[in-house]
């Protein structure tokens, strides 16, 4: 692992929520995008080498949606880059941990990721993040972009 990529916040509005982190981080959000496989819409803050990623869902059944149903808004992972996904998602596993996925998936912000349970992280949700690039094409198991 090299470092803490993004720290996610799950909320309700995301127009709300970017009025907000607008005003205590003293800057715009950089990106907005859309993961309908995940059903949810997400807004980037840069601080520094890290980024706050807001999290606000966009169908009812989300996970997301089902975050804040059940613990309202509030922080819903901790992500850190990682240089190579599926070698970092094999020595999880070897160490014992339960990953949700055991096979990468597109994410947000031109990442792969993947996570790991919350009952191994005392409670938080892990992800880990691999950009995207020239040599990730062969990590999905359909082949995908």
């Amino acid at each position: 692992m090299r470092n803490i990529e993004h720290i996610g916040i799950a909320v309700k509005n995301l127009e709300e929520a970017n009025k907000t982190y607008k005003a205590i981080l003293g800057s715009e959000h950089y990106k907005t995008e859309e993961v309908e496989t995940e059903g949810v819409s997400t807004s980037f803050f840069k601080i520094g080498e890290s980024k706050i990623e807001l999290l606000a869902a966009t169908k009812e059944d989300s996970p997301i949606a089902k975050f804040i149903e059940k613990r309202g808004e509030g922080i819903h992972h901790i992500a850190f880059n990682v240089e190579d996904i599926k070698a970092e998602i094999e020595r999880l596993k070897a160490e014992g941990f339960t990953l949700l996925n055991e096979t990468p998936k597109p994410g947000a912000d031109n990442k792969i990721v993947a996570f790991m349970h919350p009952k191994n992280g005392h409670g938080v949700l892990v992800e880990l993040c691999q950009d995207k690039g020239p040599t990730t094409k062969e990590v999905y198991e359909d082949g995908m972009r």
